[in-house]
């Protein structure tokens, strides 16, 4: 669902759960010569939470890991992003919101 609202608004997807060690990254994708590293969140209830609200530093960490090797294993040398898809699903029906360039 996040792959295909990220593609509608004209981003290209080059990886889907991207791992590297222990770290994991659920989207990698680019647009306008940036590369972007997405963590993407779902729930079913506000009851702990908003989505975005999942993504601690200790993972925000983790993404970084991955991103690095990604970054060195494709030679890339141009501008880079970490983003976060929020979704929940509430009433039977999916809310999406993208939040851009989240960590500094």
């Amino acid at each position: 669902m996040a792959a295909d609202f990220l593609i509608h608004k004209g981003y290209e997807i080059l990886e889907r759960n991207f791992r590297f060690s222990r770290s994991e990254i659920d989207i990698i994708c680019k647009k306008d010569a940036v590369l972007i590293f997405l963590e993407v969140k779902l729930r079913h209830s506000h009851h702990f939470g908003f989505p975005e609200q999942a993504v601690t530093s200790k993972k925000e960490k983790t993404i970084r890991i991955a991103a690095d090797e990604y970054i060195f294993t494709t030679d890339w040398k141009q501008d880079i992003r970490f983003d976060i898809i929020a979704i929940s699903y509430l009433d039977r029906k999916y809310d999406i919101v993208h939040f851009e360039d989240v960590f500094s």
